[in-house]
């Protein structure tokens, strides 16, 4: 579920860059449509979001930015700002320190995902404005090996970097996503929203059984019976805790596989309607085009 929630709205390559900062340095970055992580990996930071308090950043923390909304990373709160702008590609440039003898003040990991929010799945839309994961002994080991791997690749060129550190980002992307999953199940002990739902036996196997195969012609029942409940319960206990009915969730996800597959590849529309669970094109187009205002080959045109 991490992981299409993800791919729901994933578009381009995500990049990264490692880098060595000098007191006093301050960092502004502007609006996007993407995502971004910062990974201390010495000294400290202050990360000040668009919305909320500051927040203090000490060795090994991660913190992730859902929302694209502009932010600010600097050595202290009173810091002159640098505004880091992204290049026409989409893409945060690279910002080269020039070299000194000493030793950097803090060297910062950073990195970014480009995403399409015209089809924002809710399990991203409902993250904080930041989601701050402290370093602790023995917390999320998994993370903390995919940020030591990233910045490994990133602190030398070698051969197969650039592949390699694309699968390290997409990775880490998941970790924290999952990170954040674990930490609201187990600490609160009242989940809400879609942290309830993927805590929900019932709600969690219909969601895996609708994202595993969204062609099949499935019943409310159907779907009930793959968690244990009665078409009624399974019913009233989904549209609480995802927050539409079942059937409701079902389309919006087949659309929403479509444009990843329409934006992504060439894949003929006739595949793509049997692959979304259409009987034939003229259905699927007509599905389409009510979801997203336009038709599917309008579609693919603007989004290459």
């Amino acid at each position: 579920m991490l992981s299409d929630a993800v791919a729901a709205m994933r578009t381009g390559r995500p990049h990264s860059g490692r880098r060595d900062m000098y007191a006093p340095w301050g960092l502004h970055f502007e609006a996007s449509d993407g995502a971004g992580f910062h990974v201390v990996l010495r000294g400290s930071a202050w990360l000040i979001p668009a919305e909320g308090e500051p927040v203090a950043l000490a060795p090994g923390d991660v913190a992730f930015l859902a929302h694209g909304r502009g932010h600010a990373l600097a050595a202290d709160l009173d810091v002159p700002l640098e505004d880091v702008r992204r290049t026409p590609d989409g893409l945060w440039p690279e910002l080269r320190a020039e070299p000194r003898e000493s030793e950097p003040d803090a060297v910062i990991l950073c990195g970014a995902y480009m995403l399409d929010r015209s089809r924002a799945h809710p399990l991203l839309t409902e993250l904080p404005e930041v989601v701050h994961l402290p370093a602790r002994v023995g917390a999320h080991s998994q993370l903390r090996a995919a940020v030591d791997l990233l910045g490994a690749e990133l602190a030398e060129s070698r051969p197969g970097a650039d592949t390699i550190v694309t699968s390290l980002l997409d990775t880490l992307l998941l970790y924290i996503l999952r990170a954040w999953w674990e930490r609201e199940r187990h600490g609160s002990g009242h989940p809400t929203g879609w942290s309830a739902a993927l805590a929900d036996p019932a709600v969690a196997a219909a969601l895996r059984a609708i994202h595993a195969d969204p062609a099949h012609p499935w019943t409310v029942e159907e779907l009930g019976a793959t968690g244990g409940l009665s078409r009624a319960a399974f019913a009233r206990r989904f549209t609480a805790l995802v927050g539409e009915p079942p059937l409701g969730y079902l389309t919006w996800w087949r659309m929403t596989t479509a444009g990843r597959l329409l934006r992504d590849d060439d894949t003929p529309l006739r595949l793509i309607a049997q692959r979304t669970g259409y009987t034939s094109e003229f259905a699927f187009a007509k599905a389409f085009k009510r979801a997203f205002g336009v038709a599917p080959g309008q579609y693919r045109r603007r989004a290459s």
